[in-house]
């Protein structure tokens, strides 16, 4: 308990230092200070629960495997939020795929793509404007591609400067600016197509 107290006092670097060493308490609180931020950003790109869940934990368990190959060019938390984003665009691309592959027999089978959609359950504190604006955005992030939504995901819902963007996705600020740009165009294209749709 007294090494549990200690840690929670430490930097993020020294704790590394600790795991590296095989220290699963430190890992412990390297994971309760991050978890929350890596589900989320798991959960920004997916956009279902339980993949977020799942992605998340086996960022985890990659991160304790693989942390001999920290060596603090970045944060920890850049580190360990590369690893979730990752594996989330390994598994978008793979259920994309799997999609495509599979778009004829889904659509005979279910009655179309579209009753694959997340199920939105709408807040019943929240005022009908703000419910169908919230479904209208799912819709949409739903369509943009695997980076687009990665990057809006990183810099509107998390607020990680063009700077972190890049090195977590690892490619150029440029190349961030150009994709956040386009996605931003897109999802406005997307919502104002779904709000004319439904005044039909």
């Amino acid at each position: 308990m007294a090494k549990e107290m200690a840690y929670a006092s430490i930097s993020d670097e020294e704790l590394v230092r600790a795991a590296q060493k095989g220290d699963m308490v430190a890992f412990e609180e390297l994971v309760a200070r991050h978890r929350d931020k890596i589900y989320s950003r798991a959960f920004g790109i997916v956009r279902q629960e339980d993949d977020a869940v799942d992605l998340s934990q086996e960022a985890w368990i990659k991160a304790w495997q693989r942390l001999d190959q920290f060596h603090g060019e970045s944060s920890f938390a850049t580190w360990i939020t590369r690893i979730v984003i990752n594996l989330c665009l390994d598994r978008m691309r793979k259920m994309k795929r799997q999609r495509t592959e599979s778009i004829e027999q889904m659509d005979d089978e279910t009655g179309g793509v579209e009753r694959q959609m997340p199920v939105v359950i709408p807040n019943p504190t929240e005022g009908l404007e703000r419910e169908e604006l919230r479904k209208r955005i799912d819709r949409a992030m739903e369509q943009l591609s695997h980076e687009h939504r990665t990057v809006l995901t990183l810099h509107e819902y998390d607020e990680l400067e063009y700077k972190e963007i890049a090195k977590t996705m690892g490619c150029s600020i440029g190349t961030v600016m150009s994709r956040l740009f386009y996605a931003r165009r897109r999802l406005a294209s997307l919502l104002s197509s779904f709000k004319r749709e439904e005044a039909k």
